[in-house]
């Protein structure tokens, strides 16, 4: 670069941070303004000539975070200046201490919070998960260290373009699975729902594009029915005299995709693709609870509401601090809206979350709830033994999205979980309880431990002083903190118990002349359906499970069905590219299979059942087998957020050659012949074959389903437009087959 760029690139740099500076109005005192300087000029000294991968100066990415922390997370001026500095101790020569030393003990601390975990880790341990956890111990010190990473991770996902594309999944895996839940914990609706957008549209970039696509379609039209809608009730509240707006806003295209997933409906029959939000300056004379129940009846006289989507958070606002009141309406032309009712003051703890306020407004009454859940999160990082995977884990349990309200005997309310039982309620209100539970009233009705609550219940725990924890109980229990308590009473006794399993397991082995190796152990966890080599050992150990069908597990073959060969591109993951940096570069590596080679080498998850043509990537294990997933299983998004290093971009390329299970769900009215219309389109495709059929009727509708060998994708979607040409046919969809309870 010549002297003129230099130049040139310093005043785009100064201009940059002149920005940072008018988003912060807490910055712009003196006193304030000196210290976030200071820091700048730090920071860009220490970053000088380093560039980011789209070829930007590196400054630009700590100014870029420094400008989100205090305009959309509303930080002051010392989480501004730990954002500025946030990548100095980890990229440059400068040590926390000389933090210390220039800017505080405080500064220092976040930064050194926000610094990556150096060093060399056992192969078995999770450097991403050990970084998650560090944060997260500072964090409970500091909030504003979570809030800063928060702010890096949203520039990063901004900017995820320049990167790879291993390195894209990995990124927006982790952001889906970890920090986009964490910041819904923290109410930052706003980035959380930008991470979760973003994820997806470097995860699935297909299915991104096209619902994109289809909400800019409808905007338009979108536009004129807010119009008609909004009229009536800007009339009444003007009456009224009220301040107030009333917006229209858009589902974020994950949460539409999401709701798609989970209902298994086209993106025509979401009804609540369209928000209204009325938001309003409360009059002083009255309590804003009174003033958004009133504006609700207004609403209500002139569109009837649908009675069982009304939700109340104004009463007993979220474990985040969201207050509002939702409900959904009939609108006109016979359309389904959702309304929400907030004050100006509960529509920016909503958007830019309440954690940013938290201990820097004085609003101490509400803090209980946030320190609530920081005590829960540091009794967890308490707890010295647990692996770094299963404490992400157990720290994912107590990031819920959904909540119930539990009532106790004396009428005081328990937040848990959605999917909370009586053993976690009994847990919630201290662990001996949870230990000597042996049963629950719930609505003055008696119910077993394993009794999954509704919110508003009543719950009484019954307890005796003989009941002992028992170990099956991790199998309904759901959140963080009973298990915790569970695994702690059982530790030193599960130890024991999966060292005797193990050697059961190796006396039986030896008898055959064999050793305990990987691919022995896989045949013994698949034929079991266990996920872990300790929970087998413990199950042997503990007797529950027998090896006396030994001799037939191992003479198993794999239960895939592969037909010659087929071909799979995938880059390479960032761990193999060390291993490989003396080689010649290597982007792409193109890697044609036989029926033999897969056994040893390749394999298709069960969890997920990927078909060509799907968006999958490759997970590498141990050893050095690949493991291909779809990218929406709950097990990849996972592995993508805890050993992200083993994760492989692919693509199908070949597959003609390959028949793989697919299943489709049809349904219509029911017609003389409609079966065996059905099955003569599929006996005419001739890339498709049918493996069974099963069609039920009643009061003239039928459902069914259908099992086919497909080759890939587009052979299935060109069956399924044929199959909807049949008169009488109005609903044909495949069912892919991930397991939802993973």
């Amino acid at each position: 670069m010549t002297k003129l760029d230099w130049e040139e690139e310093d005043k785009m740099i100064r201009e940059q941070f002149s920005k940072l500076m008018e988003a912060c109005p807490r910055c712009q005192t003196p006193e304030n303004t000196k210290l976030v300087t200071k820091a700048f000029e730090l920071a860009h000294e220490a970053h000088k000539g380093m560039r980011r991968k789209s070829g930007e100066p590196y400054i630009l990415h700590p100014i870029e975070v420094a400008r989100i922390a205090a305009e959309e997370i509303g930080l002051g001026t010392k989480g501004v200046v730990a954002a500025i500095l946030h990548d100095v101790v980890e990229d440059t020569d400068y040590t926390v201490e000389d933090l210390q030393n220039i800017f505080g003990e405080k500064i220092a601390s976040i930064v050194a919070g926000l610094t990556k975990l150096e060093g060399v880790f056992d192969q078995s341990t999770s450097i991403q998960a050990e970084n998650f956890r560090k944060l997260l111990l500072t964090m409970v010190e500091d909030v504003r260290v979570i809030l800063i990473k928060l702010a890096d991770r949203l520039h990063n996902m901004r900017t995820l373009k320049s990167m790879p594309e291993h390195k894209r999944l990995k990124i927006a895996g982790e952001t889906l699975y970890f920090y986009a839940p964490l910041a819904h914990r923290l109410g930052l609706y706003a980035i959380k729902s930008e991470l979760e957008d973003l994820s997806l549209k470097y995860e699935l970039p297909q299915v991104f594009t096209n619902l994109s696509q289809k909400v800019k379609d409808s905007e338009e039209q979108h536009v004129e029915f807010i119009n008609h809608f909004k009229n009536p009730i800007e009339k009444r509240l003007l009456a009224e005299g009220y301040e107030f707006d009333v917006v229209g806003r858009h589902k974020s295209i994950y949460s539409i995709w999401s709701k798609m997933q989970k209902k298994d409906l086209p993106f025509e029959e979401v009804y609540d693709v369209l928000a209204i939000r009325v938001v309003f300056t409360p009059k002083s004379h009255l309590p804003e609870k009174t003033q958004c129940w009133a504006i609700y009846s207004m609403i209500t006289d002139i569109y009837k509401p649908k009675p069982d989507r009304l939700r109340d958070w104004v009463s007993t606002p979220k474990a985040n601090g969201y207050e509002a009141l939702h409900s959904t309406v009939m609108g006109p032309d016979g359309k389904w809206v959702e309304i929400q009712i907030r004050t100006k003051r509960m529509d920016e703890i909503a958007e830019r979350g309440f954690a940013a306020h938290w201990k820097y407004k004085g609003q101490k009454e509400k803090e209980s709830e946030l320190d609530k859940w920081l005590e829960m999160i540091k009794e967890l990082l308490d707890n010295p033994d647990a692996d770094s995977l299963e404490f992400l884990d157990d720290f994912k349990l107590n990031l819920f999205a959904s909540e119930i309200m539990i009532f106790t005997p004396k009428g005081e309310v328990r937040v848990l979980p959605k999917g909370a039982t009586a053993l976690d309620f009994a847990f919630d209100i201290h662990t001996d309880i949870g230990y000597k539970c042996i049963g629950a009233k719930v609505n003055f009705k008696l119910v077993p431990l394993s009794h999954q609550l509704k919110s508003g219940d009543q719950v009484e725990i019954i307890t005796s002083e003989k009941q002992q924890p028992k170990y099956d109980w991790l199998n309904f229990v759901t959140t963080a903190k009973a298990k915790t308590r569970i695994k702690n009473a059982f530790k030193e006794e599960r130890k024991t118990i999966v060292l005797k399993g193990e050697q059961i397991l190796e006396k039986e082995l030896h008898k055959k002349k064999l050793t305990i190796n990987s691919r022995i152990l896989k045949k013994i966890l698949d034929f079991h359906k266990i996920s872990k080599r300790d929970e087998l050992y413990f199950k042997i150990g503990k007797g529950t499970l027998k090896l006396d069908n030994l001799h037939k597990i191992l003479s198993t073959k794999s239960s895939n069905k592969w037909i010659r060969y087929w071909k799979l591109n995938f880059g390479m993951s960032a761990g193999k590219q060390e291993a490989t940096k003396n080689e010649a570069p290597q982007k792409k590596k193109q890697v044609v299979l036989s029926d033999h080679d897969e056994q040893d080498q390749f394999t298709i998850s069960e969890c997920c059942n990927p078909i060509p043509g799907d968006d999958i990537l490759a997970f590498q294990d141990d050893n050095d087998k690949i493991i291909l997933h779809s990218r929406k299983c709950p097990v990849a998004l996972k592995l993508m957020s805890s050993q992200g290093n083993r994760i492989l971009s692919a693509q199908w390329e070949s597959h003609k050659i390959l028949s793989y299970l697919a299943l489709i769900n049809l349904s219509g009215i029911d017609q003389m012949g409609i079966v065996s219309k059905i099955t003569k389109v599929i006996s005419e495709d001739q890339n498709v074959n049918m493996r069974s059929i099963n069609i039920e009727s009643h009061d003239g509708i039928f459902e069914g389903n259908i099992y086919l060998y497909i080759h890939n994708t587009e052979d299935l979607n060109n069956l399924i437009l044929n199959i909807m040409k049949i008169k009488g046919v109005h609903n044909v969809t495949r069912q892919e087959r991930i397991k939802a309870d993973l």
